[in-house]
């Protein structure tokens, strides 16, 4: 099979192009095959086959048989994909439910969540009431918040980013980082 003949000077990118279709169809079809093991997403198989080859093409001309290659190298991401996913394991946190139903945990949470109501209090401008409004126990909508502030609809996303940045600045600078210890 000569899928790369016509790639011309063997560019990578002419390579890539000449690929691209069987790559996608391989990531896809493996994918779909590999949904009883670990879930694997087939643009993460992509993305690992596209290394793999540039990595190839890196080191010497590409493969002579191309589909092949691609075939392969799909089936052994898939593998190692497979064994990433048996040896993980979730951290163990405070949020487990043993933990979380603790006089302890809600004495923290009710602590963590009047200091950042204080912090939000603190903020320039527009930003406390918007923000206030957006930590509503009715889960308000946009369209709710904006007739509450008088806001059009529109700009609650842009200045809601611009105020939750300003309220990580601000939190960040009261925060005391820990020093490292040993």
């Amino acid at each position: 099979m000569t899928l790369l003949a016509d790639a011309g000077a063997q560019a990578p990118a002419a390579v890539v192009h000449a690929l691209y279709p069987l790559v996608s169809a391989e990531a896809t079809a493996e994918a779909s095959d590999a949904a009883a093991g670990a879930a694997v997403e087939p643009a993460d198989l992509e993305q690992a086959v596209w290394l793999r080859l540039l990595e190839l093409l890196a080191d010497r001309r590409p493969p002579a048989d191309p589909a092949r290659w691609v075939r392969a190298t799909v089936r052994a991401e898939v593998r190692r994909a497979r064994r990433t996913a048996r040896r993980e394991r979730p951290y163990a946190d405070e949020t487990t439910a043993d933990h979380a139903r603790g006089p302890e945990r809600s004495a923290v949470g009710a602590d963590e969540r009047r200091a950042l109501h204080a912090a939000v209090g603190r903020l320039p401008g527009r930003c406390a009431g918007l923000l206030t409004a957006m930590l509503a126990p009715g889960d308000p909508t946009y369209r709710e918040i904006a007739g509450k502030l008088g806001m059009s609809q529109g700009s609650l996303g842009p200045i809601r980013s611009r105020c939750l940045g300003c309220l990580r600045r601000m939190l960040a600078a009261e925060v005391v980082v820990p020093e490292l210890r040993g």
